[in-house]
């Protein structure tokens, strides 16, 4: 490991020693910002389209670093752990370069310097196959140079809820800095290779130690989605007796690049400017950073044309610390939900009114545009107050417009379905509870101005747990204060037993891989099960305000 891996200085670190406002290139330590920003300037809504990312295009397979090895861009080895890497056979390898560049959020604003992957925001789009492996190579190509004063140019990628050996999560301290670049090998094989745990939306977002808030705040975020025989890539064309027939499709570009049609991934995020149009951010509202600005893809309150016809929206909730409760402005309910975090519910929920969703949660809903004329226009709002980080309040009306939905007059010929089964659980509570010989507690508290996880501050020679691979066990989660916490376990996902002692709410009934904890909702029991790869993983909170302040904790996996 090298040196300046083992000196990293903590932002709770360096306010501890009184050098925060020192500053280091290195750790992205701010000048002391204002706790009352002025609010961002006025913006005209739905002034422009809903952008949509570009889908990664694999490249020519190139020789792979060791395993795993950062390496600098002049080839020389920055440092090396262990290996030569084993890449599958029929891998598809792909390059992106984390790098600077000038973003339009909004006409009415200046463009401003984001840190992307290959430059956008978000991140262009991976279509994975179950079975096809990704090789991918991460170059940080980002400038030590920093105006904004948001982020540090030291990075780590995390593939949230993938399924991948330790050294390919985005471990907070596997990172590479600028003139570095990382390789990270994703298998695409479901945990136990059962068709239930097949994932669907999963996502990819800056991991370092100390400084993600930013890094994911600055822009280094973006959608994986991955099909199968079931959830196919040809979605509803697709004619094999096995598939759903989800809607969504591929197509080919007028520019010849490849594009999903009528299966929209969005990411919604809260961000603040200045009054010269810029990013804003306090690297010292420790409680969760909330922005007055609602984006959706990288643009502020955008509108999308659609067809007279059924959509699939994957909607993410990328804000550091905001809960959002979505509804349709018409007062109509979402057709279906089909999907929680990762993974397809194992049936559709019909006519949901609304859906609670927390900073990393995903939640897959079908919208049916053939019942509205055209010209009609419907708005995405969020009705769920929140003033500060420490957790949401009632909710209101009329809520924040996010997104508008303008209803075209094509009625294009529509073969898509929603089945009454879409991922059935074949092993889950009812197999492994009786399984069950470990139980573990965890307490989520604050403490010296930061976070800790059963008053220990998170700290990478510690380890918390040590579960025995294909062993269930059950974890209870509760937090005091009136906190809420999102709280993320990396390689499971997990099913929610129950709140409280009461059954989980409908949307919380598949498997997950975030859960809310706090906010007067008691504890929380999980049933958590490790498959697959031995080693060290961690689970924090993904309120990234708190998990920069070390409200994480690691376990490892053993034999």
């Amino acid at each position: 490991m090298p040196h300046w891996r083992t000196k990293m200085l903590s932002r709770r670190d360096a306010l501890t020693i009184g050098l925060a406002a020192s500053g280091s290139a290195l750790l992205g330590l701010k000048s002391l910002h204002s706790k009352g920003l002025a609010p961002s300037p006025l913006t005209t809504p739905f002034v422009e389209p809903l952008p949509i990312a570009a889908i990664a295009r694999p490249v020519t397979a190139f020789a792979t670093q060791a395993d795993p090895t950062t390496v600098n861009v002049d080839g020389s080895t920055a440092f090396h752990v262990h290996g030569p890497r084993n890449v599958p056979a029929g891998a598809e390898y792909y390059w992106v370069e984390e790098r600077e560049a000038l973003h339009s959020f909004h006409p009415q604003l200046p463009p401003n310097p984001v840190w992307g992957y290959d430059g956008t925001v978000p991140g262009p789009t991976f279509i994975a196959r179950s079975g096809t492996a990704s090789l991918v190579r991460f170059v940080n190509s980002l400038p030590l140079a920093n105006p904004l004063n948001i982020g540090a140019p030291v990075t780590a990628v995390h593939r949230h809820s993938g399924f991948q050996a330790p050294e390919d999560d985005g471990y907070p301290l596997d990172t590479f800095a600028t003139g570095q670049s990382r390789d990270f090998l994703y298998p695409n094989v479901p945990e136990e290779g059962l068709q239930q745990n097949e994932p669907s939306t999963l996502w990819y977002h800056d991991h370092a130690i100390d400084t993600t808030a930013e890094n994911v705040y600055r822009g280094l975020s973006g959608f994986f989605l991955n099909f199968d025989a079931r959830d196919s890539l040809a979605g509803e064309e697709d004619t094999s007796p096995l598939a759903l027939k989800l809607p969504g499709r591929m197509r080919t570009s007028a520019s010849g690049l490849p594009i999903r049609e009528y299966d929209i991934p969005i990411v919604i995020q809260d961000r603040k400017f200045d009054q010269a149009g810029f990013l804003s951010y306090d690297s010292f509202d420790h409680n969760g950073f909330l922005g007055d600005k609602f984006l959706a893809n990288g643009k502020i309150q955008p509108f999308l044309k659609v067809d007279r016809r059924k959509y699939r929206f994957r909607f993410l909730n990328g804000s550091n610390a905001r809960v959002y409760e979505l509804f349709l402005g018409n007062n109509k309910p979402f057709d279906f939900a089909i999907g929680t975090d990762a993974l397809l519910l194992p049936n559709p929920v019909a006519n949901l009114p609304s859906f609670r969703i927390a900073s990393a949660e995903r939640v897959e809903v079908v919208i049916d545009f053939s019942k509205y004329a055209a010209g009609t226009e419907i708005i995405l709002e969020n009705r769920l107050e929140q003033v500060d980080g420490r957790k949401p309040g009632n909710l209101v009306q009329p809520g924040t417009p996010i997104v508008k939905f303008i209803v075209g007059s094509n009625t294009p010929p529509d073969p898509s379905r929603v089945p009454e089964s879409l991922r059935p659980v074949f092993l889950g509570p009812a197999q492994l509870v009786p399984l069950v010989k470990v139980r573990r507690k965890f307490e989520l508290v604050r403490s010296e101005g930061a976070w800790q996880i059963n008053n220990l501050f998170f700290d990478e020679n510690r380890i918390d747990a040590r579960p025995k691979l294909g062993d269930p066990e059950i974890w209870t989660l509760s937090s005091g204060g009136g906190w809420v916490h999102p709280m993320h376990i990396h390689l499971s996902e997990f099913f929610i037993l129950s709140r409280n002692g009461k059954p989980p709410p409908v949307l919380e009934r598949g498997r997950k891989d975030v859960f809310r904890v706090g906010a007067g909702e008691g504890s929380i029991d999980i049933l958590v099960r490790f498959t697959g790869y031995t080693g060290r993983y961690v689970f924090h909170c993904h309120n990234i305000e708190h998990e920069d302040m070390r409200m994480m904790a690691q376990f490892e996996v053993g034999p």
